[in-house]
């Protein structure tokens, strides 16, 4: 078997993770120990954000729909549920879209709903 030196191959594997690390703080950004350590969580976690960031907006959307419902006379859960009745398919994203920018066509919802 011939010998196999991996200098070449190890500096490019520790540069690449090196630049990943940039921004980091102390010898996390140049200490490749460190930097695999400090790569290895920011992945976990920013994989996991992914997912809690949807959970997140959903959760925004429904409290700004619920405050929106009150002032015009219904709670959350019934509005929604009109909504489905009457197979008005819009989602909780663009229902707050709607109260933000055009309040008076989310009236016109509700009403709809109500009926």
């Amino acid at each position: 078997m011939v010998r196999v030196k991996k200098g070449k191959t190890a500096h490019k594997h520790r540069k690449h993770l090196l630049k990943h690390a940039k921004g980091f703080k102390y010898g996390r950004k140049s200490k490749y120990k460190l930097a695999k350590d400090a790569l290895r969580h920011a992945w976990t976690f920013s994989y996991r954000d992914r997912k809690v960031k949807k959970r997140d907006f959903r959760q925004l959307w429904q409290l700004q729909i619920n405050a929106a419902c009150r002032k015009l006379g219904i709670n959350y859960s019934r509005f929604m549920n009109e909504l489905k009745k009457k197979k008005i398919e819009l989602d909780r994203k663009i229902l707050a879209q709607l109260i933000e920018k055009h309040p008076e066509i989310f009236e016109k919802i509700v009403e709809e709903a109500k009926k």
